[in-house]
C-alpha cells in the first residue's frame, strides 16, 4: 500500500474513529488525543500491516488501546468537583443516547461498533480481544439494559 492510499483510506476513516473515541472518552480535548496518537502509531508502523483488508480494524484497535492509555492516565488524576457533560451530536435522539452512554463501556462499546459503525461479530472480536462468545453476551446484555432503560415502567411498548 503506498502513502498516498493509506493516506487517503485514513481520511475516510476520521468520522468512525471520532465516534468510537466518543463512546470511550466524555472530554474532546482526550478524543483529539486518543485520534492523534492512533493516527501516529497507525502511520509508523504501516508496513507492519500484513493484510490491506484489515486496515479498518487494525486502526480502530490502535484507537482502543489509545483511549484505554488515557483512560488509566485520567484515572491517577483527581477528579474535578464537576465534569463537563457530554455533548451529544445534533442529529441525536437524546433518549437513546442518554441511555447507551449510561451503559457500562464494555456494554456500550460493542453496541456501538455493530449498530452504528457496522462491524461483525467477528470484526468487534478481533478489535477488542475478545472471543466471540463474549461479544455476543456483552451485546445482549446491553440491549437488554438499554430496553429496561428506554422501557422502564411501560413494557408494553417495548414488547411490541
Amino acid at each position: 500500500m503506498t502513502c498516498d492510499e493509506f493516506s487517503m483510506r485514513i481520511v475516510a476513516m476520521m468520522q468512525m474513529l471520532y465516534r468510537v473515541s466518543y463512546a470511550q472518552l466524555s472530554q474532546s480535548c482526550d478524543r483529539d488525543e486518543a485520534v492523534q496518537e492512533c493516527l501516529c502509531k497507525a502511520w509508523k508502523k504501516r508496513y507492519q500491516l500484513k493484510d490491506e483488508r484489515f486496515m479498518q480494524t487494525w486502526v480502530i484497535r490502535i484507537l482502543v488501546n489509545e483511549c484505554h492509555n488515557i483512560q488509566r492516565k485520567r484515572s491517577r488524576e483527581l477528579p474535578m468537583d464537576e465534569l463537563p457533560e457530554r455533548i451529544a451530536p445534533a442529529d441525536t435522539n437524546f433518549e437513546l443516547h442518554d441511555a447507551l452512554f449510561s451503559l457500562d463501556e464494555t456494554l456500550r462499546l460493542p453496541i456501538l461498533l455493530h449498530y452504528i459503525e457496522g462491524f461483525s461479530i467477528s470484526e468487534i472480536a478481533q478489535i477488542l480481544c475478545w472471543p466471540q462468545g463474549t461479544v455476543k453476551s456483552r451485546m445482549l446484555r446491553g440491549r437488554q439494559e438499554l430496553k429496561k432503560i428506554l422501557c422502564g415502567e411501560d413494557q408494553l411498548l417495548c414488547e411490541i
